[in-house]
């Protein structure tokens, strides 16, 4: 007989390559500057390389605890009271993840079986449906309002008997959009006599504009009390590739989430978690970030101007959409292609957020990039 690969009925039938993978591969062949992909084009602090090093040469290099080390679940809970006036016991309801993409799939799959409803804001990051899909619940879109805002009446709406989980993101990824404090006491409001499962995506809570202040889920006594809180410390600390995140929940929804953490990934990378506690015992990296972004910010803004895009705006994160309509009427997805290949520019298609493709005319660009590269980016837009 000869050899024979299995045909597979697949799990996720309508997923392909990821919009990010295709546009940076995209911005590669063609040598244009990539504004697509969410990650920075600089080095982080060389104290935190230091630190790792020294944790690899202390000889940190085996099997961490299942949780994560307990030094960096301690600073990670010390963090929070700080910030946010919540305490979470480091043993108990804090664990250590592989990037805050693993986090929210293993608080999918600890909370919701098949059959089971999860309401997702859209649009949305593009792992949230295919990893509710996995775990065979189903996904309930609210869409957010124009201004990318929350619409609380439509969110209420969606809740049925069959409801399990809320799925959040402040600061939002794309629109950059950032939750209030009347927002967050709506949602507390909402959820209160329910027992459905709050799963706060704040990968990006440290990059808050304006004196505004991030409303972190961990706030609100009645959130935290049903919420997994995820947060990122490659976004904050500029290693995107390091994939190290972290979860921050009550304990008998921490317990759940270990159970699956430990049979997924089990554990994460040992000297670097050793590296990044040793580095949160200063808080000015993350506690300077908001403002190191919002120069960024205001930078490519200020040169967006001499373009012909109309800029949306942008309180969080290091994301800045903009209106093409005064360019082009393709849609947005050819309109990235266009842009990428005809100009040298990359950026994303709003639509690749959309569960139906919604067109908006809207795309996204990545402002985490080194000075010289905004420039260089605004230049080639600005002849448009």
């Amino acid at each position: 007989m000869p050899p024979r690969t299995p045909v597979l009925d697949s799990r996720l039938p309508q997923v392909g390559t990821t919009i990010f993978t295709v546009m940076s591969a995209l911005a590669q062949q063609h040598g244009a500057i990539n504004l697509g992909q969410g990650f920075p084009d600089f080095d982080c602090d060389p104290k935190l390389i230091d630190a790792v090093e020294a944790a690899m040469r202390r000889g940190d290099n085996q099997y961490p605890p299942m949780a994560g080390v307990p030094a960096l679940r301690q600073a990670v809970a010390d963090k929070i009271a700080a910030l946010y006036g919540h305490r979470y016991d480091a043993d108990a309801e804090i664990t250590i993840t592989a990037g805050a993409t693993q986090a929210i799939f293993t608080a999918l799959l600890a909370v919701v079986h098949p059959g089971d409803e999860v309401i997702v804001l859209t649009p949305c990051y593009d792992s949230y449906l295919p990893n509710i899909a996995l775990c065979g619940g189903i996904a309930r879109t609210v869409p957010l309002r124009d201004d990318f805002r929350p619409d609380f009446a439509a969110i209420a709406a969606a809740i049925t008997p069959r409801t399990r989980a809320l799925l959040i993101n402040t600061p939002h990824n794309p629109s950059g959009t950032v939750w209030s404090e009347d927002d967050m006491r709506a949602l507390d409001a909402l959820l209160a006599p329910t027992d459905i499962v709050l799963i706060a995506d704040e990968v990006y809570e440290h990059m808050v504009f304006d004196g505004a202040q991030h409303q972190s889920a961990s706030c609100f006594a009645g959130l935290a009390a049903r919420a997994f809180v995820v947060s990122s410390f490659g976004k904050t600390f500029h290693v995107t590739g390091w994939k190290v995140g972290s979860v921050a929940a009550p304990a008998a929804l921490t317990a759940e989430f270990r159970k699956v953490h430990q049979f997924n990934v089990f554990t994460v990378n040992t000297p670097m978690q050793h590296g990044l506690a040793a580095y949160l015992a200063d808080p000015a990296p993350y506690r300077n970030l908001s403002a190191f972004y919002q120069a960024k910010r205001d930078r490519f803004r200020a040169g967006l101007a001499a373009t012909r895009f109309d800029i949306l705006p942008c309180s969080g994160s290091y994301f800045q959409c903009v209106r093409y309509g005064a360019i082009s009427d393709l849609p947005d997805t050819d309109f990235c292609r266009w842009l990428t290949e005809r100009v040298g520019v990359a950026a994303i298609p709003l639509s690749a957020f959309e569960p139906d493709g919604r067109q908006r005319g809207v795309v996204r660009f990545c402002f985490a990039k080194r000075e010289a590269t905004l420039d260089a980016a605004l230049k080639r837009l600005a002849a448009l």
